[in-house]
């Protein structure tokens, strides 16, 4: 199969009919073999009856219905373990990634060898100081943390290279990461296209001014995870061993000004609790590593969504 389709969506009853209409034309168009996954995330309209309507009329579109909410993240994740395509694509539901990007981007993994591409959306019409502005804030804040240069991280118009979405789990809220993800996992051919974006048609966009907070910890995590997931013990025991290195400088001047001037005593002076303090701290963070090194990032629950129906 030359390509998979994967959208997540929520309470998109309006838009799927047409979406679903204009892949299948692209595809058509352009003779690939093709499956749509349609995956919703607890939609409370009647998204999942129009996605039952739509497989029936088209064998190629599939859907999974989540029995709650989850967000994007698992959405996309359950979309990646299904896909059989060779080149997996994924866009919103909203109307605003166009499909007729679908050929070019698929080009850019099979014939220019990139591993992922995200699209980069130039020309933007959503609202400059809501979603604009904060947008090219978290940019440019993901692309200094992360070294990965693209100009639009948290684009949903993406092509990957089978492979790519096959060796990376994404949860929480790590959708806006996945190229940071992937690279990662050693997949260093990313690159970038210019794409049309398109003003919402229907309904109200589904993401509030929480997904900033949420983004910038996320990325936090996956910075951490990148550099340290499989040796927490070489972050946490650095800053143990020089928490615990400042507490014994300490005693060890306090002891010898004790024993050399006799002076004061140990305790009668304040800086012996910031020693005291400083040694403890660095024996937690020493235990915080060895339970990290067990752990590893091995919670088996961490992925698993109940999953209420399935078409396909």
């Amino acid at each position: 199969m030359d390509i998979s389709v994967i959208v997540p969506l929520k309470n998109e009853e309006e838009s799927l009919p047409e979406l679903a209409a204009w892949i299948q034309r692209v595809m058509d168009e352009n003779h690939f073999t093709y499956d749509i996954w349609m995956i919703d995330d607890g939609s409370t309209d009647n998204s999942w009856e129009v996605i039952r309507a739509l497989s029936a009329g088209n064998h190629n579109i599939k859907g999974i219905k989540f029995q709650r909410n989850y967000g994007k993240s698992a959405a996309l994740n359950e979309g990646f373990r299904q896909a059989q395509g060779d080149v997996i694509i994924t866009m919103d539901a909203d109307l605003q990634d166009s499909p007729d990007e679908i050929p070019d981007l698929y080009r850019m993994i099979r014939e220019d060898n990139f591993d992922l591409v995200s699209g980069w959306k130039k020309k933007r019409y959503d609202n400059a100081l809501t979603k604009n502005l904060p947008s090219k804030l978290y940019n440019y804040t993901t692309t200094r943390m992360s070294g990965v240069k693209l100009h639009d991280m948290n684009c949903g118009l993406k092509s990957y290279n089978r492979k790519v979405v096959k060796c990376i789990e994404v949860y929480g809220e790590m959708h806006r990461y996945i190229p940071v993800l992937a690279k990662w996992a050693g997949f260093r051919r990313i690159g970038e296209k210019v794409v049309e974006h398109r003003a919402r048609k229907y309904g109200v966009s589904k993401f509030g001014l929480e997904r900033f907070i949420n983004g910038f910890l996320d990325l936090a995590s996956i910075m951490f995870i990148g550099k340290f997931g499989k040796r927490p013990m070489h972050f946490f025991g650095a800053l143990g061993f020089f928490s615990f290195f400042i507490g014994f400088l300490i005693a060890g001047y306090l002891a010898i000004a004790k024993i050399a001037f006799d002076k004061y005593n140990m305790t009668d002076r304040p800086i012996f609790f910031l020693a005291l303090l400083c040694m403890i701290i660095g024996s937690q963070l020493f235990l915080t590593g060895f339970i990290g090194e067990l752990v590893t990032r091995n919670a088996p629950e961490r992925n698993n969504y109940l999953v209420e129906e399935q078409i396909g």
